[in-house]
């Protein structure tokens, strides 16, 4: 059952009770660049949008670690960047290349330390690269494992893209599967504008880290990624059915076999 406590939550959670006794700071009460950035869009989220967090105690509240959530909105980053905050984490993504030429944006996201992803070309190789520096520091890295908005006709996870589960295996560090729902009443697929009136539940469960101890010490192949991250998928389908409360689907959806493409809106 998960553990939904109905709260809005307008703070970051406190830390867990650490086994030497002695109570770690909480990433989100050192002073960094994401305390100016909480002041601007908090306030924002709050007023649109009311947070129920699922099996909450399941966030690392230290060290490095990949969260890999569900991915349906433009507006999903701004909604589990906001999660995540209140849950202790500062977040830090895998984000397009191009909105880091977005003014003010782009200046936002360098400051911040988010890492411009190019979806081709031989430079994507080097924000896995990035993210590792991150994790070296032991920070959370956010990394969506669909690589797009879900072509899913029913918003469930697709098939995924193998960045995140690299970054796990390669560093030895937690695959943490996330997933969130209700995100669509505030911007649906494809949408340009925000709906925060009436104020908007949304559903955010954490899972428990992947297993992924049948893959450490394999090669790093094309055999290996593929299987490791059909079960971060699988983990991201069953946490978002416990949050709509029905069955998610038997396999994840393939937008070849559909002939879609991967990337890009679904009507291009």
């Amino acid at each position: 059952m998960a553990n939904d406590d109905g709260a809005d939550e307008s703070k970051p959670v406190s830390d867990p009770p650490p086994a030497a006794g002695a109570k770690p700071r909480s990433e989100t009460r050192r002073p960094s660049f994401f305390w100016f950035l909480a002041a601007i869009i908090l306030p924002i989220i709050n007023l649109g949008v009311k947070y129920r967090f699922h099996h909450r105690e399941r966030m690392p509240q230290s060290g490095a670690f990949v969260l890999a959530p569900n991915h349906y909105s433009e507006i999903d980053p701004v909604v589990m960047g906001a999660a995540s905050w209140k849950l202790g984490r500062a977040p830090r993504f895998l984000a397009k290349a191009s909105l880091f030429k977005v003014p003010v944006v782009g200046w936002a996201l360098r400051a911040s330390g988010q890492i411009p992803v190019e979806r081709s070309g031989s430079r994507g190789h080097d924000a896995l690269r990035a993210a590792e520096e991150l994790v070296e520091k032991g920070r959370m890295v956010i990394v969506y494992p669909e690589g797009s908005l879900t072509r899913d006709p029913d918003l469930w996870p697709m098939r995924g893209k193998t960045g995140a589960v690299r970054i796990a295996l390669e560093r030895g560090i937690p695959l943490v599967p996330a997933a969130h729902w209700g995100t669509q009443a505030l911007m649906p697929r494809y949408g340009k504008k925000l709906s925060l009136f009436p104020r908007k539940t949304i559903d955010v469960a954490i899972g428990e880290p992947v297993d992924l101890t049948p893959y450490r010490g394999r090669p790093l192949d094309q055999a290996t990624m593929v299987a490791a991250t059909a079960d971060l998928m699988d983990a991201i389908a069953e946490l978002l059915a416990e949050l709509r409360g029905e069955p998610a689907p038997a396999e994840r959806w393939d937008p070849v076999v559909h002939g879609q493409k991967e990337t890009g809106r679904l009507e291009d």
